[in-house]
């Protein structure tokens, strides 16, 4: 099956933060998550894809072609949108689309008035004049009308309420269901992953954690509670990925193959967990309240 995007030991230095040999893939049809903490490297990686910085070493590929060899071609295949408003703010919906269309060979005019239409966009309103989620809106409308392989999206649900939050999700769905069409979003909100995504590639102070199928990723650990009389926060647990302690007792996040090898289960409670719950006792790390 084609890979869409390809990034291979990829690294990038800034002063104080390293992106750091980082290596995962997504293939056409599907929906990736990229999760992380604020300064994990997530929007860094997303301007290393689109070329808007320069990487010191390793490769992108889209659709099987170097992004910088073939940077004009394989962006017409893209719809990318940023965590911010970047439109001219005094420009009104509709002159801004008609700068924007130029640039794709397949934009579709008609497609672009029935996403307006069915956002409630008025083509004759000021990009100033929008609320955060009407920006949203307005970028999604302008990213799918010229039909792309390929949407890149940045915090794109950041900010919005769950009725539009909801509403764009589904929209990805929709978009991805004849399987010639693939989503790579990263987002902080990782209940709309638990929802929409297929994989989910998770970094961490620019280190890669994992890239895979999400139930793959969920399967793979599990939390554990119980009484502190069970457990020794200075323990060098074999699987342990982190823990939260307090008076009531112990939380532990643990890979699943270690998860009943250390307690009595019959005085633990063993939980799946869920992709907030990876992230956090991951970066996180040991506590004690």
């Amino acid at each position: 099956m084609e890979n869409v995007l390809e990034v291979k030991n990829l690294t990038k230095n800034y002063e104080g933060f390293k992106l750091d040999n980082l290596s995962f893939s997504l293939k056409k049809g599907y929906i990736m998550g990229f999760i992380g903490p604020n300064g994990a490297g997530k929007s860094t990686t997303i301007k290393l894809i689109m070329n808007l910085v320069k990487k010191d070493s390793g490769s992108i590929r889209l659709f099987g072609k170097d992004y910088q060899e073939h940077e004009k071609a394989v962006k017409e295949r893209i719809g990318f949108i940023y965590d911010q408003n970047h439109f001219y703010d005094d420009l009104k919906m509709g002159k801004m689309k008609s700068l924007m269309s130029v640039y794709y060979p397949s934009w579709d005019d008609g497609l672009f008035y029935s996403y307006m239409k069915r956002f409630g966009l008025n083509p004759e309103k000021k990009i100033k004049e929008l609320s955060r989620g009407m920006q949203t809106k307005f970028s999604l409308a302008l990213a799918l009308s010229h039909e792309p392989e390929l949407i890149i999206m940045d915090e794109p649900t950041s900010g919005l309420d769950p009725v539009f939050r909801s509403e764009i999700l589904d929209i990805l769905s929709e978009v991805i269901e004849d399987g010639k069409r693939s989503v790579f979003f990263s987002s902080h909100i990782t209940q709309d992953l638990e929802r929409s995504a297929d994989f989910v590639t998770f970094i961490n102070d620019g280190k890669l954690v994992f890239s895979k199928e999400k139930h793959s990723a969920l399967e793979d650990y599990a939390v554990i509670k119980g009484p502190n009389d069970i457990f020794d926060p200075m323990e060098k647990y074999e699987g342990l990925i982190g823990f939260r302690r307090d008076k009531y007792g112990f939380s532990a996040l643990f890979k699943r193959e270690n998860a009943t090898s250390h307690f009595d289960i019959e005085s633990t409670l063993i939980e799946n967990p869920s992709i907030e719950d990876i992230m956090l006792y991951t970066v996180r790390g040991n506590s004690n309240a």
